[in-house]
């Protein structure tokens, strides 16, 4: 097939598009810069260079099967950046004798705390007002006529060094190792490789008008991560729990995702793609991602 992704060079990004190519598709990767070209090129991805803004510059686009938005805008509004995006992917996917399929990225916040309750996909949602606008986009993908459209709810990404679990080991390494809560909350989590072969299924599966969940089935409090993160970077400091209204002056809205405790069950993944992960959790290896965190730094 041919593949299409968006934010082919982000933390998810780039791992989707790269497992894409290892099961043999042609893939093209939207990316800003020369220098993400080049790290595409060497990874056999042929790089689109354009924005997420600008739907006339993704050259090839159009002859792509299989659509896949992963990008994220944080220098513009991100809400509208995600909107245009998929707007200008669905005006895409409407090209061309066969229907298209459009996967979008959503993620599990939008369930909210679910506390020792377990959300599946027909959960009813209650998200934080950060992720209300992306109810609404996953809507649109699903209700989009001529198109399959997909949504894809991973957890928290880890591995490679990358996503919130980098939050833990750039702090531990400062000598300053701050979370909000009391950390005896559970993010739900996946591994970034789980997580893009997930996509990969996805996109094979002919499916359309579907959402899923994709996280492992580690299910250890947030204090444990931390604690792992700390011991990995070598921290042996206090960890500090910040009261919520305290987070909240600093970091906003983002203080209170970061405080979801959260049961999410991805057996519908397993069901209907045959999709399992193969990661046990952020503790299991933690040294391997601290060293690769590390690595990413410079």
């Amino acid at each position: 097939m041919r593949i299409f992704v968006t934010g082919a060079t982000g933390h998810v990004g780039f791992r989707v598009a790269h497992a894409f190519r290892r099961a043999g598709h042609h893939v093209l990767g939207l990316v800003r810069s020369d220098a993400g070209a080049v790290r595409l090129d060497r990874h056999e991805i042929r790089p689109v260079l354009g924005t997420l803004q600008d739907p006339g510059t993704w050259k090839g686009a159009e002859d792509a099967s299989v659509l896949v938005h992963v990008a994220s805008d944080s220098k513009s509004d991100t809400w509208a950046a995600d909107r245009g995006a998929v707007e200008g992917l669905l005006a895409l996917a409407g090209k061309g004798a066969s229907p298209k399929t459009l996967l979008y990225t959503s993620g599990v916040w939008v369930y909210g705390s679910t506390g020792d309750r377990v959300a599946d996909e027909t959960t009813p949602l209650a998200p934080l007002p950060m992720s209300l606008p992306r109810v609404e986009i996953e809507k649109r993908v699903l209700s989009a006529a001529g198109v399959k459209g997909i949504v894809l709810r991973p957890g928290c990404v880890y591995g490679y060094g990358g996503s919130i679990t980098a939050m833990l080991f750039g702090g531990a390494a400062a000598g300053s190792l701050e979370m909000p809560g009391d950390g005896h909350n559970r993010w739900a989590t996946v591994h970034a490789d789980d997580c893009a072969d997930a996509y990969v299924r996805a996109a094979s599966s002919g499916l359309g008008g579907e959402i899923f969940n994709v996280t492992d089935r580690s299910r250890a409090p947030v204090r444990r991560l931390a604690v792992a993160a700390a011991r990995a970077a070598g921290f042996t400091g206090e960890i500090r729990w910040v009261p919520l209204e305290e987070a909240r002056k600093k970091m906003g809205g983002f203080a209170d995702a970061l405080a979801l405790d959260q049961h999410v069950d991805s057996r519908k993944a397993v069901a209907r793609l045959g999709w399992q992960p193969t990661h046990g959790g952020f503790e299991d290896e933690v040294e391997t991602y601290f060293a690769a965190w590390k690595a990413a730094q410079g």
